[in-house]
């Protein structure tokens, strides 16, 4: 069984890409039913707004990438040939480590950034409530949230890191504080999930006048603008509609909008109509993927839009931290830990089953035994059986031990069928061993 993931990301493809492929949650579920219907034993997904990746467990490693890529193009609706140039495959180890770098921020826009583990954390709730995860997959995601959270308490990768959020709103300030910048101001943040209700906590710290919530669903801005409102900010709830859309715009200093909208939530016209209602320009903050503000905003003059495209090109110049190196030690830490683990768990069941024969051999022999020599006292018949057990054991321990020191090590995995071979083992023993609720169902 090969450990797999195929993917594509702010790092692989261009965001125009990246945001015809983007999957939109009503999706996300129906992929992973239909991936361990079809191409692989066990899956999750793992979209944010800069990457989408399938992690698979496949019988084999390039009809594996075939199969992951063509569902990916099938939900996604961007054609095969289109997706490939940009799409990256690691198997086995290396798909361990790229996703603990993921987990620590390493392989984010804003290296070190936090709110990735979140949505790894996500993602294996979802795998979890499809029931496609698989114990492997469980283990592999706990651990990358294991370790991106000893990336961020050990190091100082959270000095480097910030949010998407936050790196966004840095560029819109163009060199002053975001404090500074947003103090006073009036803000209009569209959207109320994750990304938004982060983007109007920041800009609440960041001491802005007001804050607008608008949602399609007005319960849920009503929720996170009273939610604001209990911890002393200025802030009220509106629905996503044209009207009252182009009245918050026409007063609003700074727009911040990320929702899951398949269409534009903001046309240029929209913006042009709104800013000759006004006399100030307008800060726009675009964090959706696809995007929720119309790239033809950049070409008005009284607005200036950031999004995803530029927030790309701008982390391209951003420095990396010190510690990332300090992170990238701890990785290779835990990459090698958690395969070691993984050869030796592979083997241990060919080791128990390997005992069981064993102890059915003795037992047999002894049956055999007592029936050739009946007149032996139960003392005799006792210390028969203590010998005998004592040989069998001796002659196990060293390599049973042995191999399983073995297994930890590269290529370990190959021990567990040597000694299927060489003790002629049941091969469904093993899988018994290693799957008992199987066995039993």
């Amino acid at each position: 069984m090969t450990l797999l993931v195929v993917g594509l990301s702010h790092r692989s493809a261009p965001v125009s890409l990246l945001e015809r492929a983007a999957l939109p949650p009503d999706v996300a579920g129906k992929l992973l039913r239909d991936l361990v219907d079809g191409t692989a034993l066990a899956g999750a997904l793992l979209a944010t707004c800069n990457r989408i990746e399938i992690y698979a467990e496949v019988d084999r490693y390039h009809p594996g990438v075939d199969g992951l890529t063509a569902l990916l193009a099938r939900h996604s609706g961007v054609a095969e040939e289109e997706l490939q140039p940009y799409l990256y495959a690691h198997y086995e180890d290396q798909a361990v480590r790229h996703l603990m770098e993921v987990a620590c921020g390493l392989d984010s826009m804003v290296v070190g950034e936090g709110q990735i583990l979140g949505q790894i954390k996500g993602a294996l709730a979802l795998a979890q409530d499809e029931h496609t995860a698989g114990r492997l997959l469980n283990e592999l995601f706990q651990q990358a949230l294991r370790v991106g959270k000893r990336a961020h308490s050990e190091t100082g990768i959270d000095h480097a890191g910030q949010s998407l959020v936050t790196f966004g709103l840095q560029q819109l300030a163009a060199g002053a504080e975001v404090a500074d910048w947003a103090a006073g101001r009036r803000a209009l943040v569209i959207g109320a999930g994750s990304m938004s209700s982060l983007a109007a906590a920041t800009l609440a710290r960041a001491g802005v006048a007001e804050l607008v919530i608008a949602n399609r669903t007005l319960e849920r801005a009503e929720r996170l603008a009273a939610g604001l409102a209990a911890d002393g900010v200025k802030a009220r709830a509106v629905p996503i509609n044209a009207i009252s859309v182009a009245a918050e715009l026409a007063v609003a200093d700074l727009v911040v909008s990320c929702t899951g909208a398949r269409g534009l939530v903001l046309s240029a016209p929209t913006v042009a109509h709104a800013l000759r209602e006004r006399e100030r320009p307008l800060d726009l903050l675009d964090l959706a993927m696809p995007r929720d503000i119309d790239a033809a905003t950049h070409q008005l003059d009284a607005a200036r839009l950031v999004d995803i495209e530029s927030l790309a090109a701008a982390s391209a110049d951003a420095p990396m931290a010190a510690d990332v190196d300090a992170v990238r030690a701890i990785v290779a830490e835990e990459v090698a830990a958690f395969s070691a683990a993984r050869r030796a768990a592979y083997i241990t069941p060919t080791v128990v089953a390997l005992r069981e024969m064993a102890s059915d051999v003795v037992a047999a022999e002894l049956t055999r035994l007592h029936g050739r020599l009946p007149d032996l006292d139960d003392k005799q018949r006792a210390e028969i059986t203590r010998t005998v057990r004592r040989v069998v054991d001796k002659l196990l321990h060293a390599p049973t031990v042995r191999v399983k020191e073995l297994a930890g090590e590269p290529g370990g995995d190959h021990y567990a069928t040597a000694l299927r071979q060489l003790f002629d083992l049941d091969p469904r023993a093993a899988v018994a061993v290693r799957n008992p609720e199987q066995e039993r169902s």
